[in-house]
């Protein structure tokens, strides 16, 4: 379970203090689907990194499972990132100069496995998505809906109980959006978290739970065709 307790975030901008998150309080359950829709710059990317323990709150707490996440020290905090969450972002950040399979090592280097259970690992997500005959190529050789399929297999190799997506269909054409979006759909069903930010309504109805962000404060929350209000500080 992810919870934020009176969230707020502030940060520099060109010498300008902007406020990112207002007092949040924001409940995900285990197994939810949760997408974060509103208008840009609203702060629906800053509450994201703020989930994945990847920006620190000015004020507030995020709880992962119990656990305050930013009362930990940075080490702990990239164990705990590294074995529950998996990032997918619209700019894919693959490194270009490694091939497919190399790209979808990485976490599991970077978590210590075997060379061979790293190749065995990456071969079987590359084929889960469809990449059976592009393992060996390298990101300028793949399509931009093959990259987006490449940095999800990336997402999935440490097997993570959490996902969070920032606009991952944002670049991709309307077939290769609805393959992602069965991806998403997929991982969801086999019991992992989903958070998303989105503006695209295909996505935004396939989450259990539509929350809206307006100028760093949560809004609404849509929950399965019902409008339902939001903690609203």
């Amino acid at each position: 379970m992810l919870v934020l307790e009176q969230v707020t975030k502030h940060y520099r901008l060109r010498r300008e203090e902007v406020v990112g998150l207002k007092n949040v309080d924001l409940t995900i359950e285990n197994g939810e689907f949760v997408a974060l829709v509103g208008p840009s710059g609203s702060g629906k990317s800053t509450l994201l990194l703020v989930l994945g323990s990847m920006m620190s709150p000015t004020a507030g707490r995020v709880l992962m499972d119990g656990t305050s996440v930013y009362d930990l020290s940075v080490t702990r905090r990239t164990e705990l990132r590294r074995a529950k969450m998996g990032f997918v972002f619209q700019t894919f950040n693959l490194v270009p100069y490694l091939t497919a399979t190399q790209n979808v090592q990485l976490p599991l280097a970077l978590a210590g496995a075997p060379i061979s259970a790293q190749v065995r690992r990456a071969s079987e997500l590359l084929d889960r998505v469809g990449l059976t005959d592009r393992m060996d190529h390298k990101p300028c050789e793949l399509s931009i809906g093959q990259q987006q399929r490449v940095a999800l297999a990336r997402t999935l190799a440490n097997d993570p109980e959490i996902i969070l997506a920032d606009e991952p269909t944002g670049n991709l054409d309307p077939e290769t959006r609805t393959q992602i979006l069965e991806f998403f759909k997929e991982f969801n069903q086999e019991g992992k978290t989903v958070v998303l930010v989105t503006h695209d309504p295909a996505v935004a109805e396939m989450a259990h739970r539509n929350v809206r962000i307006v100028e760093g404060r949560i809004t609404h929350a849509k929950i399965a065709g019902q409008e339902s209000p939001a903690c609203v500080a």
